[in-house]
């Protein structure tokens, strides 16, 4: 039995590479969603338990319909970032490809429709 060092161990094995770049990509959404949810909620609530005809009126004004869009994109992606590191951590093998395949092809999707619903008020 031949002894290893911790380096020796390691070489060879590489590094994800992307382990920064998706650390502060969570972090820079995650201060973004600290600006839009609270401009979210407050845009929103006006709205609430008013008739069809004044919340599309409310939409159709530039602000209120930017802050949902951007609030839902941004929402979506952090959700998606958020869930590809859980699958990460707890699921291994193929499943976990087709698991973090399956999860950004859903979180975009909701987001595309979000976004569409919110243009199809302001528009």
């Amino acid at each position: 039995m031949r002894y290893l060092t911790d380096r020796k161990r390691a070489v060879g094995l590489g590094s994800a590479k992307s382990g920064t770049e998706h650390f502060w990509a969570m972090k820079v959404s995650s201060v973004a969603l600290l600006i839009l949810v609270p401009l979210f909620v407050f845009t929103f609530g006006p709205t609430l338990g008013q008739p069809f005809d004044v919340v599309l009126d409310y939409y159709s004004r530039p602000f209120p319909a930017i802050v949902a869009a951007l609030t839902l994109a941004v929402g979506f992606k952090h959700f998606a970032d958020g869930a590809q590191v859980m699958i990460e951590d707890y699921v291994h093998g193929t499943m976990e490809k087709v698991l973090i395949i399956l999860v950004k092809c859903l979180s975009y999707g909701a987001a595309a429709a979000g976004i569409f619903a919110v243009a199809r008020i302001a528009l």
